[in-house]
C-alpha cells in the first residue's frame, strides 16, 4: 500500500511539473527532448557556475603562495 501511496505522489509532482513549464500540451517525444536538453543544459551551468566559484575562492590563495615562493613578494 505504501508503495501505491508513493507512486500516487509522484505522479502528482510529475503532473505539477507539467503544468508549471507547460510541457502537458507536448507530444511525448517533444516533452522527452525538452526534458533531456532542460537537464543537460543545467548540468552544464551548475558545473561552469562550481569552476567559476572554485576559481574565485581559491585562486587568489594559491596566486599569493606562488609570488611568495618566488620571492616576488616578502
Amino acid at each position: 500500500m505504501a508503495l501505491v501511496d508513493c507512486w500516487k505522489q509522484l505522479s502528482w509532482f510529475y503532473n505539477q511539473y507539467l503544468l508549471v513549464t507547460a510541457l502537458y500540451m507536448l507530444e511525448p517525444w517533444e516533452r522527452t527532448v525538452f526534458n533531456i536538453l532542460f537537464v543537460s543544459y543545467s548540468l552544464l551551468i551548475s558545473v561552469a557556475g562550481m569552476a567559476v566559484y572554485t576559481g574565485y575562492v581559491f585562486m587568489p590563495q594559491h596566486i599569493m603562495a606562488i609570488l611568495h615562493y618566488f620571492e616576488v613578494l616578502q
